[in-house]
């Protein structure tokens, strides 16, 4: 019977696959926190449209 040492680091919660889930964690709440600074400019004009009447009909 032959025994082997099993020296692979393939766990699943290693520290770098950790590090690199809180590094995009990060990176996208840093985003998030730029886009809410923009102050986007808003439209003054008030959009109004009048539909006739003869487009609605009554639903008894």
């Amino acid at each position: 019977m032959q025994f082997t040492k099993n020296t692979s680091k393939d766990k699943f919660f290693s520290f770098g696959t950790i590090s690199k889930i809180i590094i995009a964690v990060l990176i996208i709440v840093f985003g998030f926190i730029l886009i809410n600074q923009i102050n986007f400019p808003t439209s003054d004009k008030q959009i109004e449209k009048i539909l006739p009447n003869e487009n609605f009909k009554t639903i008894k």
